[in-house]
């Protein structure tokens, strides 16, 4: 007799442990949300859509403002789907975590400012003010002899990245330890200074891989920046030594785009 009362008793309970699982499982699908953003899926949790109050998000989920859905039944929002990717992100982040080259602020910032997320419109556009400074500060690239100064070049440009570019250039060369070109060398953020810098003797030269463009001597070494500089979308706005006559006889050159 009381074996068939303990059998029911767990019965019951399974029942009751079942029927709160079942409870659970609707309650947490129930809670994951599908939008259709300019025809990308994006599936989140509410919570995370409802994370900043009166946001465009929040309200569409708790019913303040009227949203459309698209033929499956999903919340439809006619916005750049690629960029919400970004918006996404910052709900779940709490932060602004860009990929590496991202240029398009100014639409991201347009993005946030639809989704009434001012949080995220604000750090969005003083990462962009940030990067429109940097732009108009000027970077320089120093390549020069340790022992005499006077052998060498300077190359100023508006743009970080074209400067590194030919800095790894230079740098992957001199590693190769091609002939004529000098073998002990150091490099710090803006100067790759030689022990012994190519002369402009005949004969000497060194290929840069990229394009296995024969250069020879530090003149020809101007004409290569330049024409990488051409290729980049930049034109030269002047050398800054113009007093000798000819760029090549210039100690710097000066790009912008």
């Amino acid at each position: 007799m009381e074996s068939k009362i303990n059998r029911r008793e767990n019965e019951c309970e399974e029942k009751h442990s079942n029927s709160e699982g079942s409870e659970q499982d609707k309650d947490y699908k129930t809670s994951l949300i599908t939008l259709n953003v300019g025809g990308y899926l994006y599936i989140t949790q509410k919570q995370t859509l409802t994370k900043y109050p009166d946001s465009f998000l929040e309200g569409i989920i708790n019913g303040k403002i009227m949203c459309p859905f698209d033929a499956d039944g999903h919340y439809f929002i006619d916005r750049d789907g690629l960029l919400f990717r970004h918006i996404l992100n910052f709900l779940r982040n709490g932060e602004l975590l860009l990929p590496e080259g991202f240029r398009e602020n100014q639409l991201l910032a347009q993005e946030a400012d639809f989704f009434q997320l001012k949080v995220l419109s604000d750090a969005v556009k003083s990462r962009w003010e940030k990067e429109q400074l940097a732009s108009r500060e000027t970077t320089f690239l120093e390549i020069t002899d340790s022992h005499d100064r006077s052998q060498g070049l300077r190359i100023f440009c508006n743009a970080p990245d074209f400067i590194a570019k030919i800095k790894s250039r230079i740098v992957l060369v001199s590693k190769s330890r091609l002939d004529g070109f000098p073998e002990e060398f150091s490099v710090s953020s803006n100067i790759i200074q030689f022990k012994y810098f190519i002369k402009s003797e005949n004969g000497t030269r060194l290929v840069l891989k990229e394009d296995n463009t024969f250069v020879c001597t530090l003149e020809t070494l101007k004409f290569e920046a330049i024409m990488m500089a051409l290729k980049c979308g930049f034109r030269l706005l002047t050398s800054l030594d113009c007093s000798k006559g000819s760029i090549v006889h210039s100690d710097a050159l000066h790009f912008i785009k």
